[in-house]
Parts: C-alpha cells; sequence; structure tokens
C-alpha cells in the first residue's frame, strides 16, 4: 500500500467511519427523551389493576390515570372499597395524597419521592415516568441488538455528580418504536435493585402500547407489583381542573 493510499485509509477510520456509524445510530439521550415521551404522550387517560404481590400475601387495586405533558397526573383509586377514593396529584416536582378516611390532602416532600408508593414496588417518581432520567443524567448507547425483528437499544444512564436522584446508573431496553421493553435500577454501589419490564405490546390508544408493566425487587424476587392496563386513551382534552388540589379533594 502506498502512503497516499495508507493516509486516505487512516483518515476514514478516525474521522469519516465513526460519523457514518454515528449517523445510523440515534443519540441515547434522544432515545431516552423520546421513548419517555412516546410513555406519557401529550396527554392520556388509562383504567389499571394493580397487584402488589408479597411472599404471605397479596393486594389488589384498581384505578384511574390521568398525565398532560410532563408535569401533570393525577391518579384515583377506584376498589376495593376500603382504598376507594384515595389518590395522587403530581405537578411538576411537587406531589399530593389524599384519604377521604380523613379528608385531608397531604403534600409529599420532595426527599419521598423516591420511596414507596401505596406500599407497592413503584415509587411516587415512577407514577408518572418523570423527567428526570432526561434531565439530571448522561446517557450512553452500550449495545444493539434485534428482537422478534427489531433493533433494541441498550441505554446506560449515568446521574450527574450533583443529581438529587438515588439511582448509581439505570439501563434502559428500547425497541426502536420507542417502546421501554426493559428499566434496571442499580444503587450506589452499581448493585442491581429492582427492574421494570413491560410485555403483552399491543394496539391500544391508537398505537402499539404495553399493556402490562412489572416491577420486581430484584434482591426479593417474590415482591412484585404489577399493573395491567384495561383501557388506555392518548392525546384526550383533560380540563385544567382535574391537577387541581380542589378536583384532588372533590373529583366533581
Amino acid at each position: 500500500m502506498c502512503f497516499k493510499e495508507y493516509a486516505i485509509s487512516v483518515f476514514f477510520i478516525i474521522y469519516l467511519l465513526p460519523s457514518l456509524l454515528r449517523a445510523d445510530t440515534p443519540r441515547a439521550a434522544e432515545l431516552v427523551r423520546e421513548a419517555i415521551d412516546y410513555w406519557r404522550d401529550k396527554s392520556s387517560y388509562s383504567e389499571a389493576e394493580m397487584i402488589i404481590h408479597r411472599p404471605d400475601w397479596e393486594r389488589r387495586l384498581e384505578l384511574k390515570m390521568w398525565t398532560r405533558g410532563s408535569d401533570l397526573s393525577l391518579v384515583r383509586f377506584t376498589a376495593p372499597a376500603k382504598d376507594a377514593g384515595n389518590a395522587n396529584l403530581k405537578r411538576g416536582s411537587e406531589m399530593w395524597s389524599y384519604s377521604p378516611k380523613i379528608n385531608r390532602i397531604i403534600k409529599i416532600p420532595s426527599s419521598m419521592m423516591h420511596q414507596s408508593w401505596m406500599g407497592s414496588d413503584f415509587s411516587y417518581n415512577d407514577l408518572a415516568k418523570a423527567d428526570e432520567i432526561v434531565r439530571d443524567y448522561d446517557h450512553t448507547l452500550v449495545k444493539t441488538e434485534k428482537l422478534d425483528g427489531l433493533k433494541v437499544y441498550t441505554v446506560e444512564s449515568v446521574p450527574h455528580e450533583d443529581a438529587p436522584v438515588v439511582w448509581g446508573k439505570e439501563l434502559l431496553k428500547i425497541r426502536e418504536d420507542k417502546i421501554i421493553l426493559e428499566h434496571l435500577y442499580f444503587d450506589q454501589d452499581m448493585k442491581l435493585i429492582k427492574k421494570l419490564e413491560a410485555s403483552q405490546i399491543r394496539m391500544a390508544g391508537g398505537k402499539l402500547y404495553p399493556m402490562v408493566i412489572l416491577m420486581t425487587n430484584v434482591e426479593k424476587p417474590e415482591h412484585w407489583t404489577k399493573v395491567t392496563h384495561k383501557e388506555v386513551v392518548f392525546n384526550l382534552e383533560i380540563p385544567d381542573r382535574y391537577f387541581t388540589l380542589s378536583f384532588l379533594r372533590n373529583p366533581r
């Protein structure tokens, strides 16, 4: 190989090849942002059953949920009777809880947003797919594979040093159609703590959507929470009053 050919080859490897690879591979941050946006859409309404499973007991609840944009969500439980009326409202980084038994609205401190929601394996932040993973993390594409003929991207998300988060890192498996198939949560020692898995993906509300979401405590496999969507509607008009404290207390 002459020097000219050698120089061209080196130039291609150093400068052009990475550009071509980047052109074929979506940026990791965009993958995460698009997946979160797809999950919520502009607005949504859903009805679901939530099963909280423990080795010696199991609890079933039914709920309705409204979301709008990235900042607003309302969850209201409809069954069983002892839990009916319990509700949570999230506006931006603020969240409130209402209990009809005591007829009182309680503001959830930001320090509790990562704690268990309703005794389940989901946190308050998991409720509406909070934007913190987009805003407070750096993202790296670590793997691309094919599953059932579709590309699946594995993205490693590491929080900024000053980010107010509890996780050491998170791993997301995102299908090329923007569906999050799996979400792994690691503590500060990089130990896997909990795992979210999406299944029964089918058309719902005009688009493909995972109708079953399973969150498992990896350290305690018999501790899991499953949310099964019975109805999902996207891009609907939701009145402003749905996301107010007065509606949280009195949905009329």
